[in-house]
């Protein structure tokens, strides 16, 4: 009986001292947030607690555990010394991979705050992403490998296995030579600013922005909501479009076809009139000309621009629906017309 109120002794200390610590490093976090609000940095250290939690309470137990002095549990004492080795090294992975997340999107958020470049921004985002995703790897690797050398059967292989590391390598990076081709493509892409997360492109004959870059893959979001999801070298080794870079301004164009007759001057002028008061077009240009001529009529081009893809897209529709509605108010007769009345034979006039 003594022994089994040592236990819940032993255990209920050990549990309750793990949660003060961990209750206490959490308060302490709100407070400093409460403090200091500009600084992301401690609400996003909040997220710690969870792995706070698991590493406090696997170390107070692994230290407290013997002094309960009961004897089912003393006997499998090295078993469970191994299990809560193991519960540190994944718990302290898990705390170091929320703490380095922490500070980076904390970095991040005041480096946001100061610039208001936004394909800057937009380039540091994609590269920020990519590196907390390759820390988290290399946190989980390295934990991984630590928790392996605990069992002593990988230990004694230790010596074999890097012996043969080399061929290992070989007969790994042939056999992962896509994922590693991917993998670099990742890192060339964030490093080398040809494509970012929030930059609009046209791929494969899609048009969209880049809502998510990895190590491996990048999902463009289409316009009707659609997600492409295309492997990193896609974008190493063939061409697109990608309308964000150098800036967001874009210039578009309206084709209108009309009859000869069209009084061009004033549709010219009712074009200009029309964007002062359209809410997308930029004010940096317009035009509007004749560039073909048929048989049967001619063709219009109405040129504007926009500060984005999405505002020149409405803007566009605008101007077209425009130009039609004023043409079909204002000018019926200047709509294409298909001509189906007999020719005049001039010899006979």
């Amino acid at each position: 009986m003594e022994s089994f109120v040592r236990l819940a002794i032993v255990l209920s200390g050990s549990t309750l001292a793990a949660l003060t610590v961990g209750r206490a490093a959490d308060l302490l976090a709100r407070y400093a947030d409460a403090r200091r609000p500009d600084t992301p940095l401690w609400g996003l250290l909040r997220r710690c607690r969870t792995p706070l939690y698991v590493v406090l309470l696997c170390a107070v137990f692994r230290w407290s555990y013997r002094a309960t002095d009961w004897a089912p549990l003393l006997a499998h004492a090295e078993a469970l010394d191994h299990l809560l080795l193991l519960c540190l090294i994944g718990g302290g992975a898990w705390l170091t991979v929320r703490f380095v997340s922490a500070v980076v999107e904390s970095s991040y958020a005041r480096y946001a705050g100061r610039t208001r470049n936004a394909a800057r921004l937009r380039r540091v985002r994609t590269q920020v992403t990519l590196l907390t995703r390759v820390v988290s790897v290399a946190i989980g690797v390295i934990a991984a490998a630590f928790a392996l050398v605990t069992f002593p059967s990988f230990r004694g292989l230790g010596t074999s296995l890097l012996a043969s590391a080399g061929i290992v390598g070989i007969v790994a990076g042939v056999a992962a030579q896509s994922t590693l081709g991917n993998l670099f493509a990742g890192f060339q892409i964030a490093f080398g600013d040809m494509v970012r997360i929030g930059d609009t492109v046209v791929v494969d004959g899609e048009w969209g922005t880049v809502e998510e870059v990895t190590l491996t893959f990048l999902t463009v979001r289409t316009w009707d909501e659609r997600r492409v999801t295309l492997p990193v070298s896609y974008f190493t080794s063939r061409p697109f479009e990608n309308w964000s870079r150098g800036g967001n301004e874009l210039t578009g164009t309206v084709f209108v076809h009309c009859d000869h007759s069209t009084p061009v001057p004033l549709m010219r002028a009712h074009l200009r009139e029309f964007l002062d008061l359209c809410p997308g077009w930029d004010g940096r240009a317009w035009d509007l000309a004749v560039t073909d001529t048929s048989p049967t009529g001619i063709t219009v081009r109405a040129l504007v621009t926009a500060k984005d893809a999405d505002d020149l897209w409405t803007t566009r529709c605008a101007v077209r629906e425009e130009l039609v509605a004023w043409l079909t108010r204002e000018h019926p007769a200047a709509l294409p017309r298909i001509v189906t009345a007999p020719a005049v034979d001039a010899s006979r006039s």
